[in-house]
Parts: C-alpha cells; structure tokens; sequence
C-alpha cells in the first residue's frame, strides 16, 4: 500500500481518472518530476486567466453572468481535460492545497505550484490587458472583482466564497483523489459547478473560488478593495473540503478516523 501511494503521489493526483498518458517502461525525469508540472501550472492557470478576464471585460450587457460562467467554466473543462496528465491540472490554489491534505501531492511541490499558479494568474491578465480596448478595460478594472462596494456586503460574499469554493473543491477530491468515486468526468463536472456557482453567486461576490483569478487582475490595475475576501473566501472552503473528506466523506486510505 506505501508503494502504490508512492506511485500516485509522484506529480499529484490528476485530475482525471486515466493511465493513459502514463509511460510504464521509463521512470519519470527530473523535468517530468518537477519542472514539467510547475509549467503546466504556470500555462494552464495563464490560459485560465486570460481567458476569463476577456470575457469579463469584453461581456455583452445583454449576456449578464451567462458570458462569463460558460467562458469560466469550458476554459476549465478544457484546460483540465488537456494537462491532467502533466500536472494534475489544478490551476487553482485551493486545489493543490486540500489535493495535498487529501494526500494526493508531495509537500515539496506545493509551493513551486502555488507560485506557478499566482505568477501564471498575473501573466493571463496581462495578456487580457493586451488584447482588449483601452476603454473596455479601464470600465471592467481589468476584470478585477469589484461587485464588492461596502461592509454591508462583505460577510455575504466572504460566506459565498467558502461555500462555493468548498463545493468545487469537493468535486475535484471526490472526483480525482478519492479512490471509490473518481472518475474521467471530472472536466466536464469540474466545468460545470465553476457555471453553476458564477451563475448562482456571480451578484453576489463575482464568483472568484480562485486567489489567483484574484490577484493578476488586481495586481495589474492596482485594484485591491476587500481583495482579501478572495484569497480568505476560498482559502477556507478548500481547506473545509479537504476536511469533509479526510474525515467524513472518503473511503478507507483516505479518510484518516471511522475505518
């Protein structure tokens, strides 16, 4: 049982639930073992990025939250479905934070990722800045989050922040690391709960769930009002996700009390 976690704990748990990118007869390098992955971070949270702040800034009034949760969503999907075999795909700081807690990377990797994932996160806004009308950019802030204006909002959203990133969080655990529920749906369910959750709460707080998401858009306009709810918000979440299932919701190996 220590060898075969060993196994699955050399790149981190991917996202999706299949072998068939695996090499058996060649052990992995040291590129493939550490710098490979950190750059696969580093272009998936990019594209990430990029991607969904341009539907932001460049959103139809007539779309409302649905431009931006589908954009968000397949990007997702897309991007996962893509680099799962390289990285494990998170792209997101919560996720390598409870996939870790959850037993499914190594502790030397954790920061290389979040600092792939952060720097990734600056270098897709920047690119959004790029590509999109000075004007359209400078009316969006960039698509930095900015639905929140006053105290009055603050725990609401901080609250929508923990609960939906907990939600999309226990669906890459479920999916991905957990031994009896994983599954090679998890782009397609991943996808779908980042639509589901900007559709549901994107009034609310924008529906980050993702401190990188956060903190290029930020960084670039100098925009950092509340930013604290995005990395506190879904900081949270993860880390309750990671407990759930360590202790409530995983099967044997992983849940660590009721075996």
């Amino acid at each position: 049982m220590a060898e075969e976690k060993l196994e699955l704990n050399e790149l981190g748990f991917s996202l999706m639930a299949s072998d068939s990118g695996k090499q058996p007869g060649r052990p992995a390098n040291t590129f493939e073992r550490v710098l490979q992955p950190c750059l696969a971070e580093l272009v998936g949270t990019t594209f990430f990025v990029f991607i969904g702040c341009v539907s932001v800034i460049e959103n139809a009034e007539a779309a409302g939250r649905l431009q931006p949760a589908l954009v968000h969503g397949l990007a997702v999907a897309v991007l996962v479905a893509c680099m799962a075999e390289i990285s494990g795909s998170h792209f997101n700081p919560p996720f390598t934070l409870a996939i870790y807690l959850c037993g499914g990377m190594k502790l030397k990797m954790v920061v290389p990722y979040l600092i792939s994932q952060l720097l990734g996160g600056v270098i897709g806004a920047a690119m959004a800045k790029v590509m999109t009308p000075t004007g359209n950019y400078a009316q969006a802030q960039g698509a930095a989050f900015t639905v929140l204006r006053s105290d009055t909002q603050l725990w609401g959203a901080l609250f929508g922040e923990t609960a939906m990133t907990c939600l999309i969080t226990m669906v890459v655990l479920l999916g991905a690391v957990n031994a009896t529920s994983r599954s090679p749906l998890v782009p397609f369910t991943v996808g779908c709960t980042v639509i589901i959750c900007v559709l549901a709460g994107g009034d609310v707080s924008g529906t980050c769930l993702n401190p990188a998401r956060a903190f290029g858009p930020a960084l670039m306009t100098s925009y950092w009002n509340y930013h604290w709810v995005y990395w506190v918000g879904p900081m949270t979440g993860g880390l309750i996700a990671a407990a759930l299932v360590r202790l409530l919701l995983g099967d044997r190996r992983t849940r660590v009390i009721l075996k």
